[in-house]
């Protein structure tokens, strides 16, 4: 977990980023995430030096991509990440238009099923499209959906944050050795929690992604064996609307050993990633111990 950042240095940058997310606020949704989205993108990624980072990923996993293309997605991905925080902070007005999304895909009944019989569900999403969706849709479709989050290191700015992430649905577990109890003891009373597994884990397995091997989590696929839960990936695709999305549950994992499982969630995350590159939060350092395939 990274230090907790505090002092006027911190205190500044929480003025800042809570300037960008709330200022337009005054503004109506349709058109504040957008606009957040647009200033995430070119003034607060650049200064951030996340243009340079994604470039950095991008020349590492897809060398042959056409400049232009490279060009876009430094100023997408910022965007949709940007889109995201925006759509946590306006929780009421993000919630009404969302949580009625309908869900489709093959693992649509499975999880309707694990639901009914009051069975361990784990999804299993990444940084991707806008991740919160998936959570109000379960709350509101019956599901209670606990959440695993690292706090921010910005103490000032994680206050906030997590003040907001959990307006979005409730139980949200801050990662440690309490929340981690916590979320386990909500897994086995059979309810559903919510991890996202596509960050660096340096007690991970070495195992592939775009074609490299990435320091992958085995946390969601060892409480599934264990707990006996349905490991079951979800997607929340944003629109080209920009304001919308479709959910896509897919088909469960079947339970082998966890290995097995990961490389399964990251494979099925590369898929989605590939089709929608500019939904992917390319910033992350997740190549940083990259070994040969």
């Amino acid at each position: 977990m990274a230090k907790e950042q505090r002092g006027i240095g911190a205190y500044l940058v929480n003025l800042g980023l809570l300037s960008v997310l709330t200022v337009p606020k005054l503004l109506p949704y349709r058109w504040r995430i957008p606009l957040v989205g647009w200033l995430t993108s070119h003034v607060v990624a650049p200064l951030a030096g996340y243009d340079r980072r994604i470039r950095e990923n991008l020349a590492l996993v897809c060398p042959d991509m056409d400049q232009g293309e490279v060009h876009r997605l430094t100023r997408a991905v910022p965007d949709n990440a940007g889109r995201m925080l925006a759509e946590m902070y306006s929780s009421p007005a993000f919630l009404k238009r969302v949580r009625n999304t309908p869900m489709k895909g093959p693992g649509v009944e499975a999880l309707e099923k694990a639901r009914l019989e009051g069975h361990p569900i784990i999804a299993v999403s990444g940084h991707f499209g806008n991740y919160d969706v998936l959570r109000a849709t379960f709350d509101h479709a019956g599901h209670r959906v606990g959440g695993l989050y690292r706090p921010m290191s910005n103490a000032y700015f994680n206050k906030h944050y997590t003040h907001h992430l959990k307006n979005i649905a409730q139980p949200a577990f801050e990662q440690g050795r309490r929340g981690l109890g916590d979320m386990i003891r909500h897994l086995r009373g059979g309810n559903m929690i919510a991890l996202l597994t596509d960050q660096r884990d340096a007690q991970g397995a070495p195992l592939k992604f775009f074609g490299h091997r990435v320091m992958t989590p085995l946390s969601a696929a060892d409480l599934a064996l264990k707990y006996d839960a349905v490991l079951i990936p979800c997607y929340a695709v944003r629109k080209e609307n920009g304001l919308d999305f479709d959910i896509l549950i897919e088909a469960p994992i079947p339970h082998s050993d966890s290995e097995t499982m990961m490389q399964a969630v990251n494979d099925s995350l590369e898929a989605q990633v590939r089709l929608h590159m500019d939904q992917w939060l390319w910033v992350h350092r997740r190549w940083k111990d990259v070994q040969a395939p």
